[in-house]
């Protein structure tokens, strides 16, 4: 495999010299016979490699004797599949594999135990291994645009979990696992079906920016009210039409925001009953006022 690979590489460095072209700095490298350790670069924070944009269907296969790498980027590129020799990169803290053509990961996954940092944004993922969740020392991941639907009940054992973005794929309900990860800072669910918040939202008492725009959900559980440390709660964009009387203890919320990256509640394009359009136009101050009130008539 080796020796096809150097020859398709040499016809592919013939093919590029006659159109005046270069090979990718990789490529060049292996060809000169270099030692593809040179090919890291050694920074402050991380050993790393970085082949964006490359048009790679398949990762080269030098790329797995690589072991003192702890940053990979792969992103951006057509691959179809990861074999599993990535788990061998066992050093590895952050991983990019945005904008491919990935419809499963390999479980082998679950042996990078160094790992914090997975993006796996823009691919055609339909699962994901539960494997993954061996991996405890994950802050941050990200599965965006994807074609997901559940997430592995393993996934509960991810307590180091800070960062998670689940947006637009195809939760018709935020999975319960999620709902077990109490370090959660930042959870993304928007542009997906969701039709409600389970009352389990409450075990979420780290949650600074939830994001569930543009679902279907028509009530909120009032259990989001203790959810005490929100500073962003984006809910605009779905068929909410009243909000729980206890909503002004989100005393943490600054405003009525309008500006999708600005702190506040974001209620915009709901059937909202009236008065609460009226009242949400003037303003949080106003809006909470008008909720406490009520409570106190109720």
């Amino acid at each position: 495999m080796g020796a096809e690979h150097s020859k398709d590489t040499h016809q592919r460095r013939m093919f590029l010299l006659r159109k005046g072209q270069k090979l990718p700095a990789w490529e060049e490298a292996l060809i000169s016979g270099k030692d593809p350790k040179s090919l890291l670069k050694r920074g402050l924070r991380y050993v790393s490699l970085s082949l964006i944009m490359k048009g790679m269907t398949n990762v080269p296969d030098f790329l797995w004797g690589l072991s003192e790498m702890q940053k990979l980027n792969l992103s951006h590129n057509q691959l179809v599949a990861l074999p599993p020799a990535l788990g061998k990169l066992d050093r590895l803290a952050v991983l990019n594999l945005c904008g491919n053509r990935l419809k499963r990961l390999p479980k082998e996954i679950g042996l990078l135990r160094n790992l914090k940092v997975l993006f796996v944004d823009m691919n055609h993922l339909n699962e994901v291994p539960a494997e993954l969740s061996l991996c405890r020392k994950l802050e941050v991941l990200s599965f965006s645009h994807n074609c997901l639907s559940q997430l592995p009940s393993s996934f509960a054992d991810l307590t180091s979990l800070r960062k998670l973005n689940l947006s637009n794929n195809r939760f018709v309900h935020i999975p319960l696992c999620v709902f077990a990860l109490r370090g959660l800072d930042f959870l993304h669910l928007g542009s997906n079906s969701l039709e409600n918040i389970a009352e389990s939202v409450q075990y979420l008492v780290n949650l600074q920016i939830f994001i569930v725009e543009d679902n279907n959900i028509r009530t909120l559980p009032r259990s989001l009210c203790s959810v005490a440390a929100l500073e962003l709660l984006n809910l605009a964009y779905n068929s909410i039409q009243t909000l729980p009387d206890d909503l002004y203890l989100l005393d943490r919320l600054p405003k009525i925001a309008w500006n999708p990256v600005d702190k506040g509640l974001h209620i915009s394009h709901n059937p909202l009953s009236r008065p609460l359009p009226e009242i949400v136009e003037g303003g949080l101050e106003v809006l909470f006022h008008y909720l406490k009130e009520k409570k106190q008539h109720s």
